[in-house]
């Protein structure tokens, strides 16, 4: 029996038998299985590569080891040139537009290309991390399914969001953190409506995960200090150090991609983005990989282990020498990230925040610890600390900072602290920078759906949906009987656009300008279009303007009628009132 008819079965039987509001708790559970499948996988084949790098059949000793990331590049170069014909996007930004913009519809090849690509990255030393990749997948899971079985767009919004939640649920083993992120990052309603699925969908992938790779977790360290009164002047230190490292974070980041777009091809960037990065492995060997080796010898308390062999291990019995290495990673972290992905690379910039605070945390303990003026606190609890604060300043994701490292930790005993650095950090970076990574650019050209329903509405809404093009453009040289035989007397509207022969938009004639002379017939020959047109109060560009800025134009002109120009070409019309009308329609769906 063919596949579409055992599908259209399927589909009548499930619309007779269970429940929409059943059948999308159903599909919630199925894709936090996929996604946790996903995240095990993906987890699984990059550490197969780096156990045979390490076991030394590329380098015997693995004294090159910095050569390594390079020839991870080449081979996402190569994959990408011949397999994929054009570079992976970026994980999380892909999928916010593809909310905003395609109706939560992602392409088929997007779930498997970063399970092949991001292990190429990450296995061979890029300094990226595998949790945008994993959720990328699981979105495109997500989506397809949804399309499958003709998931509305709202619906198919929310079990992408399922999907994002049962990565983090699956990675980190923390399922309220996985709920939070999807809510935060892509813009969720937090009600009974969506937290039921989403609960669902996490809980299936963290016992996939536990299913597959047993109780192993990601941070392995005992917890001991408690969180002390004395000790709340540091946390609000240690939160505006960590919001000046979000802030540094990102600018660097969008300064180092700015950099590599000067270069004509890949291949450039492969290189030079690849002599970079061994350049900074060489002095710094922490920059090597994910990281979370990195942040599990600082939990332990053995920053030496973490440091591993740099060309400064003369000198690392002087704790000011430590300091200042670990400075150099938080410091470079952001940069060696960047250039991964400059240089080619695929995979996520969550972990490597959360190495660049975890490096920060330890610092500012260090320095407190070793300043001489008496002070003793817990190294560990800031390292921890330091992570959530990078977290909530670089993603712009306070909440999800907070349960997460809550839940590494196994309770709340740092719930306090936490709340003090996370609130810290992420008010000093929003203030100074309103877009975190993901959403900057697509916030810039009105392409992001944010908690601001007004906002979303309009983002959700197209264009081509409100022009209308029944208008009669009339030639700047046509007398005024030509106008009123060819224009007038053929259309049903009272406004007429001018445009040259070239199709360029030149003004308008409303009815009201020319009504006192239409029936004087000595004008018909001795005055021509020229003479009554002028200025539209405002023109939409088609290639440029957002709805808000329609939406805005409208409001600042006071029009009813604004011409709308593509490509330098006159091209139609948007009306306030088929505006509206689309606006309320949108709302509707996107609110019932």
């Amino acid at each position: 029996m063919p596949k579409k008819s055992l599908l259209k079965r399927f589909l009548i039987w499930r619309y007779k038998h269970i429940s929409q509001k059943n059948f999308v708790f159903l599909m919630s559970l199925f894709i936090g299985l996929l996604a946790g499948l996903v995240s095990v996988t993906i987890k699984n084949i990059t550490f197969a590569i780096e156990s045979v790098l390490e076991k030394g059949i590329v380098f015997t000793h693995n004294q090159l080891y910095f050569i390594l990331p390079v020839i991870g590049l080449l081979l996402v170069y190569l994959f990408t040139k011949y397999i994929t014909k054009k570079p992976i996007d970026h994980a999380i930004p892909s999928i916010l537009y593809s909310l905003s913009k395609k109706g939560g519809v992602l392409a088929r090849t997007k779930i498997y290309y970063p399970l092949i690509a991001a292990p190429l990255t990450v296995g061979f030393g890029g300094s990226v991390g595998l949790l945008g990749p994993a959720v990328a997948s699981g979105a495109a899971l997500s989506s397809n399914l949804s399309q499958l079985f003709h998931i509305d767009r709202k619906t198919r919004t929310l079990l992408i969001g399922c999907a994002a939640a049962g990565a983090i649920s699956s990675i980190f083993k923390s399922p309220v953190a996985g709920i939070i992120f999807a809510v935060e990052v892509f813009s969720l309603d937090l009600t009974f409506v969506s937290l039921l699925p989403l609960l669902l969908a996490s809980v299936s992938s963290v016992l996939t995960s536990y299913f597959f790779l047993g109780d192993d977790l990601l941070f392995n360290f005992n917890f001991s200090d408690k969180f002390e009164i004395k000790d709340t002047l540091f946390y609000v230190i240690l939160g505006i150090f960590t919001a000046f490292a979000s802030i540094y974070f990102t600018k660097m980041y969008f300064a180092i991609l700015g950099f590599f777009d000067r270069f004509k091809t890949r291949f450039q960037k492969l290189i030079i983005g690849g002599l970079a990065i061994g350049v900074m492995l060489y002095f710094i060997p922490p920059l090597y990989g994910e990281g979370f080796g990195f942040i599990n010898n600082l939990l332990s308390g053995n920053h030496l282990d973490a440091l591993g062999t740099t060309p400064f291990d003369a000198f690392k019995d002087n704790i000011w020498v430590i300091i200042a290495l670990l400075i150099g990673i938080t410091i470079f972290k952001a940069v060696a990230m960047t250039t991964t992905f400059a240089a080619g690379g695929v995979g996520g910039i969550f972990i490597p925040t959360m190495v660049m605070g975890s490096a920060l945390g330890n610092v500012v303990a260090k320095i407190i610890n070793n300043v001489g003026l008496g002070f003793e606190v817990s190294e560990t609890n800031f390292t921890l600390i330091g992570m959530a604060g990078l977290i909530a300043g670089v993603i712009h994701a306070p909440l999800t900072a907070i349960f997460l490292i809550a839940e590494i930790t196994g309770g709340y005993e740092l719930f306090v602290p936490l709340m003090i650095t996370v609130a810290i950090s992420f008010i000093i970076t929003k203030n100074a920078i309103e877009h975190n990574i993901y959403t900057r650019e697509l916030a810039e050209k009105g392409e992001l759906l944010t908690h601001d329903k007004d906002q979303s509405v309009l983002t959700l809404m197209k264009l081509d949906s409100v022009i209308e093009k029944n208008f009669k453009p009339l030639n700047p040289s046509m007398t005024l009987g030509e106008m009123l035989h060819e224009g007038v007397a053929k259309s049903t509207r009272n406004l007429f656009p001018v445009v040259n022969n070239d199709k360029e938009f030149l003004g308008i004639i409303l009815l009201d300008d020319i009504r006192e002379f239409m029936f004087d017939q000595k004008l018909y020959n001795t005055t021509t279009v020229q003479d009554y047109m002028h200025n539209a109060p405002d023109i939409i560009n088609y290639n440029e303007d957002s709805m808000q800025i329609v939406m805005d134009k409208f409001q600042s002109s006071g029009a009813w009628n604004l011409p709308v120009i593509k490509n330098g070409k006159y091209f139609g019309f948007v009306s306030k009132s088929k505006l509206l009308t689309a606006y309320r329609q949108e709302l509707i769906k996107f609110t019932s």
